[in-house]
């Protein structure tokens, strides 16, 4: 199990390296654009789970939102800090 700060730092460490495997550094090159479409649909199945899909698709559904939270995050040059800050 990951908590927040952990999977930033991983994927802080896969956007710094510039990893070739990493979906997350293809993710930041493809921009705030496409990462933004994917905040939204991933919002939407947060949504749709929490109506109709129960606790556990619901948690799933969250973590998956909160990894692109990241994503955006890290395509925008913030760390935790610059969010915290507004907490």
């Amino acid at each position: 199990m990951k908590r927040f700060e952990e999977l930033f730092a991983e994927l802080q460490h896969k956007v710094a390296t510039n990893d070739p495997h990493s979906g997350t550094v293809q993710a930041v090159q493809d921009g705030r654009h496409a990462i933004g479409k994917k905040i939204l649909e991933e919002a939407g199945e947060v949504w749709m789970a929490a109506e109709h899909e129960g606790r556990e698709r619901t948690a799933e559904e969250i973590s998956q939102l909160l990894y692109h939270v990241q994503v955006m995050m890290l395509a925008c040059d913030l760390d935790l800090d610059d969010v915290y800050r507004h907490l």
